[in-house]
């Protein structure tokens, strides 16, 4: 089975390049799933309701969301009537909604979904995220045959470590959240498909997903700015993971890197 994890969508311009490619992606690389990262959907801070509903009608199976998950008021009652859009997990188990949920795609296969938040250098108090991680993955495993794991973190080695940690527990580890995607996609030794960061879905033209002016402005001057997310150049990044129906096991990880001006294909 195929399944497509898309990376942090930024403003218009990451929603519209979403809406628009990917019915397309579904047929041309036979999707059985789609997981996409929200994070940023709404005017690059935060995602509403009317946005989610738009993912799901484009053929969005779960939507994640990471540490702007309460910029959007509107948002917290929706998280407690749609279990398919998760805030991170490690939360207290007071916050609204749910970490993790089971989908059923149209082949039969139970797909559990774990968003998790990360600690280093990130402004919330959450609970640790390995231990999270540990307890929600034990739980999905009962209800699963495939297990996928957002992690929302800013330190590159908190994510590696997150990887390694869920290796074999998991099919998939992907981060999010820095917006820049790496090249180190590849299947660890026990089995788990791994990337450190699927990068944005949003303008290619731009500080990750802001005006560069604004941006630059910023770091000459040290001066407070206030930054205004970009529109043109749209991309779509994220990966394909390819993995056994019975067992869960990674087969194949791809990374895509889609852009009207060079489509179709991979990078």
């Amino acid at each position: 089975m195929n399944i497509l994890c898309v990376g942090d969508v930024v403003g218009q311009a990451g929603r519209k390049i979403l809406e628009d490619e990917l019915p397309k992606m579904m047929q041309e690389f036979a999707l059985d799933a789609v997981i996409v990262n929200a994070e940023n959907a709404a005017g690059g801070s935060g995602v509403t309701p009317r946005i989610a509903k738009q993912f799901f009608r484009a053929g969005c199976d779960v939507i994640t969301l990471g540490d702007h998950v309460w910029d959007r008021e509107e948002l917290v009652e929706y998280l407690k009537e749609e279990p398919r859009v998760l805030r991170p997990a490690n939360f207290p188990d007071d916050a609204p909604g749910a970490g993790s949920v089971v989908v059923q795609t149209k082949k039969g296969v139970r797909i559990g979904v774990l968003s998790l938040l990360g600690r280093v250098f990130v402004k919330y108090y959450t609970d640790c995220p390995f231990r999270t991680a540990e307890k929600c993955v034990a739980k999905l495993k009962q209800e699963a045959q495939v297990v996928l794991v957002d992690f929302h973190a800013e330190a590159t080695s908190e994510k590696i470590a997150m990887g390694w940690f869920l290796d074999g527990k998991v099919s998939a580890v992907f981060g999010t959240h820095t917006h820049i995607q790496t090249a180190d996609e590849k299947i660890l030794s026990k089995g788990t498909a791994y990337i450190t960061d699927l990068g944005m879905t949003g303008p290619y033209d731009s500080v990750i997903g802001q005006k560069k002016d604004k941006i630059i402005k910023r770091f000459l001057t040290g001066l407070p700015a206030r930054f205004e997310v970009a529109k043109d150049d749209p991309v779509l990044n994220g990966v394909i993971v390819s993995l056994d129906d019975q067992t869960g096991t990674a087969q194949k990880i791809v990374r895509i890197q889609r852009r009207p001006s060079c489509l179709p294909g991979t990078d």
